[in-house]
């Protein structure tokens, strides 16, 4: 290949990249229809932003068309490297520290998050191997100094990434095929779309810029920037009446980790599911791809679509949340089904 051919090439990649890419929107919330109230006879759940209509919300086979497209999905054992870019506290690292551990972890009590992670476990490759089911924390690396500044477009993210994998001192491993590369921003970085279409998005690095092809997501603290927009319902969206304003609280006292926590869950299973964008979506569509985790936006229990969150469960200290995990609790988005044809997650009231 000539060198105009491959300055091409390059220049294609990056063109979809930056505006036809298949960035996963994680889930921000709708303006409310209805201001009904609803009643719960179960002392540990709640219903919480009710929808208009006593439906559930959790999708429909009759309109959802996923496809297995024959790409990759991660069978082999997937390792988590984390990228911490900004200022972090120690409390905010052990939350999501704690969320990747405990991912595996089959002796965490019902509706636990490894109950939650055997839906994505579900999808297979073209040779029938499933998704794995061992997800563990490996290497970490920290940018402190903001090695490339506090405003980063979709390329610079890579750049942080390749910067991490390439540091004279401690780089993070390299691990094309069972690694997963999870690059978060602190709460006083701003990211290209961030807070106004976005509040993370997985994708894979290019060669010709990092080198290799690593999946990667991006998640943003949005503590400061944009809580009502990415930390919902822990913040409450402006344009929400004050009389549906009320925020929950969250499980881990940070809302914005606390928000973080479902955008990474995610990500993390749409990776495994589709990490070079050629594996299950649904659409006609590669460039813009919905998967099994945008299929149920929005979705944290039976019921849920809309402005509804679904029924979740209430903590003795008042915080909300719908799965266990290692010492703690968290909420998170349910997940896609092929088999059931519906979104489904452990704290589903037919579990």
């Amino acid at each position: 290949m000539n060198m105009l051919s491959s300055f091409f090439t390059i220049f294609i990649f990056i063109f979809i990249f930056l505006f036809a890419s298949p960035l996963v929107h994680a889930w921000r919330p709708w303006p409310p229809s209805s201001n009904i109230n609803n009643n719960n006879n179960n002392n540990n759940t709640s219903s919480h932003y009710p929808f208009s209509d006593s439906k559930k919300y959790e999708g429909s086979s009759e309109f959802v068309q996923l496809r297995y497209h024959m790409g990759p999905v991660l069978t082999s054992n997937i390792t988590v490297h984390i990228i911490w870019y900004g200022t972090w506290n120690r409390n905010q690292k052990k939350i999501i520290r704690d969320f990747v551990n405990s991912v595996s972890d089959t002796t965490v009590p019902h509706p636990s998050i490894s109950a939650w992670w055997r839906t994505v476990q579900l999808y297979t490759d073209q040779t029938g191997g499933n998704i794995s089911k061992s997800v563990i924390l490996g290497e970490e690396k920290n940018d402190r100094l903001y090695s490339h500044g506090k405003s980063l477009t979709r390329l610079s993210l890579q750049g942080v990434i390749k910067s991490a994998i390439t540091a004279s001192t401690r780089p993070l491993p390299i691990n094309p095929r069972s690694g997963l590369y999870l690059l978060l921003t602190a709460d006083d970085v701003y990211v290209q779309d961030f807070c106004t279409s976005v509040c993370g998005f997985h994708y894979f690095t290019f060669p010709s810029l990092v080198g290799y092809t690593l999946p990667y997501a991006w998640v943003g603290n949005s503590g400061k920037l944009c809580p009502g927009y990415c930390a919902y319902p822990f913040a409450m969206p402006v344009y929400l009446p004050p009389s549906n304003r009320k925020a929950l609280k969250s499980p881990n006292g940070d809302v914005g980790v606390d928000g973080m926590i479902s955008v990474i869950a995610h990500e993390m299973a749409e990776l495994a599911s589709n990490p070079l964008a050629n594996a299950w979506y649904a659409g006609q569509d590669p460039t813009f791809p919905v998967e099994i985790a945008d299929l149920c936006e929005g979705i944290y229990g039976t019921g849920g679509g809309g402005s509804y969150t679904g029924q979740l469960l209430d903590a003795h200290d008042g915080a909300t949340y719908n799965i266990n995990g290692i010492r703690r609790k968290f909420l998170v988005q349910w997940v896609w089904s092929h088999v059931l044809n519906y979104c489904t997650g452990p704290n589903a009231l037919d579990h």
